[in-house]
């Protein structure tokens, strides 16, 4: 019911000064990054997106700047057509969205941070010590799009420079979760692979690494107090379902309706827990 609702009403809507080496670093060239400083200031939700380096290139993957920055505008378009959440606009009063470095003090504005592609993620020692500071103040990353165990390994490997594993370890969260059950009742995270991929091997399978990333992972890193700090979609592009969404047909009802659902479920739930 709530699946078919919610296909129906997106369909309706849908129908109505760097130098050249640190660009070419962070990806700044390509998709130059929109930091706080040329957008509107004002305290509705705003999609933060987090400014990382990449050690390396995964197949399929972008750094920083993967689904970006459709997959941003899109989401926050849907979240405002689909829920009463007040998001923030610009000055051409189109959806707000922002790429944050991890040491600057306007990280703090930001209550909800993205980042996709994060098996090739490093993060300096200024930025994991800000990173954990805005996680332990309240903050909540939400990380995506990641195939495989080496891309596994070099994100928990990240990730515990931030928040050392042994105060704050990484645990499974199950679909019997609160998390997966607020606005839309989720029964699976879906595996949502790249459109590229998708079209590759004719939606025969939605694992971008075969048997290596056959089974999608959500899971998360809680504080003292059991608030969830850190969430991770492992083996799935949840992203690319809203980067994508206008795209192709059949990609669209198979993938982006559930990862709209799951988006905004997560979303939701790190805004009011």
């Amino acid at each position: 019911m709530v699946r078919r609702f919610l296909v129906s009403v997106v369909v309706i809507l849908l129908l109505g000064g760097m130098t050249t080496v640190l660009a070419q670093r962070w990806g700044w060239r390509r998709m130059p990054p929109r930091f706080p400083e040329e957008v509107s200031t004002h305290r509705l939700f705003t999609f933060a997106r987090g400014l990382y380096q990449s050690t390396h290139r995964e197949r399929g993957g972008q750094g920083w700047y993967t689904d970006y920055p459709d997959a941003d505008i899109n989401f926050t378009i849907r979240l405002s057509e689909l829920t009463n959440a007040p998001v923030g606009l610009d000055k051409r009063n189109e959806p707000d969205h922002i790429v944050v470095r991890l040491t600057d003090p306007e990280l703090f504005s930001y209550p909800f941070l993205f980042m996709s592609d994060v098996g090739t993620a490093w993060f300096s020692q200024d930025e994991a010590d800000r990173l954990g500071e805005y996680l332990r103040k309240g903050g909540f990353l939400w990380v995506d799009d990641f195939w495989g165990p080496f891309a596994w390994e070099q994100w928990a490997s990240e990730i515990g420079k931030i928040l050392p594993p042994g105060q704050y370890p990484i645990v499974d969260i199950p679909i019997t979760d609160p998390i997966h059950h607020g606005m839309f009742d989720i029964a699976e995270v879906p595996q949502v692979p790249s459109i590229q991929h998708f079209r590759r091997v004719g939606g025969r399978t939605s694992s971008e690494r075969g048997s290596q990333s056959a089974e999608v992972h959500v899971r998360g890193i809680y504080d003292n107090s059991n608030r969830l700090m850190v969430l991770m979609t492992h083996n799935t592009d949840i992203a690319d379902g809203w980067e994508r969404e206008g795209e192709d047909y059949e990609f669209f009802y198979r993938y982006s309706v559930t990862s709209y659902a799951v988006g905004i479920n997560f979303i939701l739930h790190a805004m009011t827990h």
